[in-house]
């Protein structure tokens, strides 16, 4: 079997392209609207959304995109994390209202799912949502959430049954950002201080939501926050080293040419060149096998695999640019203020969107069948917990 064949892209004379490449000759500069109504944005989403594009068409899409320097709307927490949900679980009301403005890149999103005591355990969460008649009445707090300043709504999981047991009783919403009682703090962060996009938090207080935002059944949230997280693992994990944006160590590598780089650095440079390039055919590979279609516990094992690679390939970049990294990145050339930014932003990596750690714990009990933590509760010694996760 040609292993290439998982990993290569179509052909310049496959039809599916011709097609692709011929829409782009006549829309040069398209619109939002446009790019929606062709199915370019999402084209792995159910139609009318998207295409139901299998795997190949989605590749062909993304490459014609870049040939005709056309960019899809901005929208990264939308339409990678929020907008999947409201497609399988939304009434046909919900997908009517909020994903067309959604996929424009009109309406910006934030997710409000970590709270101080709940972050890695997120199931462990506290918020309350309470029905009062017409509404649910929200009071909690929320942490960590990107875009907060600037979205327009987000999406909110809450205990909505305090007496069952903490995977059952969650349910999840839309939340317009602007109700009454919702306070939104930014949060101060090395690279942009108090920044309108950056993390902040989020207090409710006696907060009216709409019943109709209810997305799904009532206490049924639990397997959609995960649903989330998955895609946003996916989301987190493409090219660029930041989550799937900005640069990439082959950038990289055309800043460094031509410059008077020592050996340990250009071994360094290389050795993360390759990682990058099997991480890249990894994710080809993924696709290949239409992961992304239900993403599940390999979208954790690439986050877990690609977030190191990000700190590694911004550190680097801070090195080549030797004392001109100290600068802010403001002060900085064009091409390096991406690779001064993201040096600042890199501890951030191996955090956000699931730990290194809860990623390994995902990864060894789905997919290597480990089993799960030895209950420390039941008093077991340490040789009697390492005896049952052996097992017989």
């Amino acid at each position: 079997m040609n292993p290439s064949v998982d990993i290569d892209l179509p052909r310049d004379d496959d039809p599916r392209r011709l097609t692709v490449r011929r829409w782009f000759g006549e829309h040069p500069q398209p619109t939002a609207a446009e790019l929606v109504a062709a199915g370019f944005v999402t084209p792995h989403w159910p139609k009318p959304w998207g295409l139901d594009a299998e795997p190949e068409l989605q590749l062909i899409i993304d490459d014609e995109l870049r040939r005709s320097g056309v960019t899809k709307p901005l929208n990264p927490i939308g339409i990678g994390h929020c907008g999947p949900v409201i497609v399988v679980h939304g009434n046909e009301e919900q997908k009517q209202r909020y994903l067309p403005p959604m996929l424009r890149g009109e309406e910006l999103w934030c997710q409000l799912f970590s709270e101080p005591d709940a972050g890695s355990d997120l199931a462990n969460l506290s918020t309350r949502a309470v029905r009062d008649g017409d509404v649910f009445v929200v009071n909690g707090q929320k942490i960590w959430t990107s875009l907060a300043m600037v979205a327009k709504f987000g999406i909110l999981i809450a205990r909505t049954d305090p007496d069952t047991s903490k995977y059952t009783g969650i349910s999840y919403f839309i939340v317009p950002m602007d109700l009454p009682g919702i306070e939104i703090r930014p949060l101060r962060n090395m690279v942009g201080g108090f920044g309108d996009a950056g993390f902040c938090e989020v207090f409710f207080t006696d907060v009216h939501v709409p019943a109709e935002n209810l997305i799904g059944s009532l206490n049924a949230g639990w397997a959609m926050a995960k649903e989330t997280l998955a895609n946003e693992r996916v989301s987190l994990s493409r090219e660029g080293l930041q989550w799937g944006y900005g640069p990439t160590v082959r950038d990289l590598v055309s800043l460094a040419r031509g410059r008077d780089v020592d050996p340990i650095t250009r071994q360094r440079l290389m050795s993360a060149y390759i990682d990058g390039e099997i991480l890249r055919y990894h994710h080809l590979r993924q696709i290949s096998a239409a992961v992304n279609k239900k993403p599940g516990p390999d979208a954790s094992l690439r986050k877990a695999l690609k977030d190191p690679h990000g700190r590694v390939g911004f550190g680097l970049g801070h090195d080549l640019m030797g004392a001109y990294g100290m600068l802010a990145a403001d002060a900085v050339e064009p091409e390096w203020q991406a690779w001064a930014t993201g040096f600042l932003f890199s501890p951030a990596l191996t955090v956000g969107g699931g730990t290194s750690e809860v990623l390994r714990n995902v990864i060894a009990e789905r997919i290597l069948g480990l089993p799960h933590d030895i209950d420390v509760e039941a008093g077991l010694t340490w040789a009697e917990g390492r005896a049952q996760l052996r097992g017989p």
